[in-house]
């Protein structure tokens, strides 16, 4: 999220209470979880596990709850509780917006568009030229929507990051101040969601088809003319390429890419990223050929206990 105007680290400090380690003349220009950084942002980090990775990436400015010496060009802001103070920052640069309206008076609808009854558009939506909104359909606050998308009934664009910290005996929950962006041509089907970014964009790119009951998660881009086949599954921060094919009930686990073209069989789910111009099959996903050839192994498995038992 790259904030309005830049604000002074002095000043996010003095807010969230926190020693700043390192230049206290800064301006922070963006937040931004982790995997999203970029020069300016504000990122955090607590837990020892990701000190390091944290430590090296693009953010200029990091709440940690450690104190250690700051990289050169960082400036580090010390608190016992780096979510919270992270949190409380995405609140007061995105408050919670309320309106009683089907559609709010600030959301910008193109020419040709038409929205069904029971659609509702919630505040600074912004959605593009002859597009067809069908009847109960959600677009939550700050969703981009461009020309010529088809979004059917009981889809849900622009909800909450599933994004949770434990503390114990409860979670807290990250304030969502990314977006959900749908580029042009997009075609989702009935009761699809796809979750808003934790601070960045979740992006479904021009030309994607999505069948119906299709999950996206937070902070995931999908490529360009790829086809997500119903009950399909992927999780936070996945990065799936150009032209790729997902079959009915597939699942991507988080933080993977998928290349160009990559083809994923049905019933199938991968942890791990997979190469592009080749097609998967099984659990975990494995090369179509090697996995048919593992699946012939285990159905003679049986015939081959019998011969041993019978030695």
């Amino acid at each position: 999220m790259e904030f309005r105007r830049p604000i002074a680290v002095r000043d996010i400090a003095h807010h969230a209470q926190a020693e700043i380690i390192g230049d206290a003349s800064g301006m922070v220009t963006g937040m931004n979880e982790i995997h999203n950084v970029a020069p300016g942002d504000i990122t955090f980090v607590d837990h020892e596990k990701y000190y390091k990775l944290v430590l090296a990436s693009a953010a200029s400015f990091i709440f940690i709850n450690r104190k250690v010496d700051a990289p050169t060009g960082k400036t580090l802001l010390y608190t016992s509780d780096p979510f919270r103070a992270y949190n409380d920052l995405a609140i007061a640069q995105r408050p919670l917006l309320h309106t009683g309206a089907s559609i709010a008076a600030s959301a910008q609808i193109g020419e040709g568009t038409v929205i069904y009854p029971n659609a509702y558009v919630g505040e600074h939506v912004v959605i593009g030229s002859d597009c067809i909104i069908y009847p109960n359909v959600t677009i939550y606050a700050h969703s981009v929507i461009g020309d010529r998308v088809i979004i059917h009934g009981n889809s849900t664009i622009g909800g909450d990051a599933f994004y949770y910290k434990g503390r114990g005996t409860h979670y807290d929950k990250m304030h969502t101040v990314g977006r959900a962006v749908i580029h042009d041509d997009v075609e989702i089907g009935g009761g699809c969601t796809i979750d808003a970014g934790v601070s960045a964009d979740t992006v479904v790119g021009k030309g994607t088809k999505l069948d119906s009951q299709v999950h996206i998660g937070h902070d995931s881009t999908i490529g360009m003319n790829c086809i997500l086949c119903a009950q399909v599954g992927i999780a936070g921060n996945v990065r799936v390429g150009n032209n790729v094919t997902l079959y009915g009930k597939s699942a991507l686990s988080k933080n993977i890419s998928v290349g160009d073209r990559a083809v994923l069989l049905g019933s199938s789910a991968s942890a791990k990223s997979l190469e592009g111009d080749k097609t998967y099959l099984g659990t975990p996903a494995e090369e179509v050929h090697r996995a048919s050839r593992q699946f012939a192994i285990i159905k003679m498995l049986p015939n081959m206990w019998e011969k041993l038992r019978q030695l």
